[in-house]
């Protein structure tokens, strides 16, 4: 794997392997240098549109990478809970979550909306739980 992994910002392993259980802990779209992916500036002024649509695909990459640090995949997700700050992007973050799961063999899925996220850009978090028979 070529992909420079993001380092956890606060005192907790990015994943936790319990007997065949994979717990993933909340995952951002945040870039191992530290940028945010799906900030965009739209003028002069620096007026940001903070896309759902790039976040919630860049979470879900970014939780794969992490699960193949344990030889895992999506693939061997069965559930994930999302945290949108905002339930007006649950169509945006819906459309794209489906392009990664399929809706008769994909994981259970909990959405709740939360307030604000650990940095202001950010507008989903995902953590998952995986199942892989060792």
């Amino acid at each position: 794997m070529s992909e420079k992994k993001v380092t956890p910002r606060g005192a907790y392993p990015h994943v936790k392997v319990v007997g065949d259980f994979i717990f993933v802990s909340g995952t951002s779209s945040r870039r191992a240098d530290n940028t945010i992916a799906g900030v965009d500036i739209i003028d002069e002024m620096g007026t940001k549109f903070l896309n759902i649509e790039t976040q919630t695909s860049e979470v879900l990459k970014n939780i794969d990478i992490n699960l193949q640090t344990v030889r895992a995949s999506l693939k061997d997700v069965v559930d994930v809970s999302t945290f949108l700050v905002n339930m007006n992007d649950f169509a945006g973050y819906n459309k794209v979550y489906g392009t990664f799961f399929d809706k008769e063999t994909g994981p259970t899925r909990t959405t709740v909306a939360v307030h604000q996220l650990p940095h202001p850009d950010l507008v989903v978090e995902i953590k998952v739980t995986a199942f892989k028979k060792k």
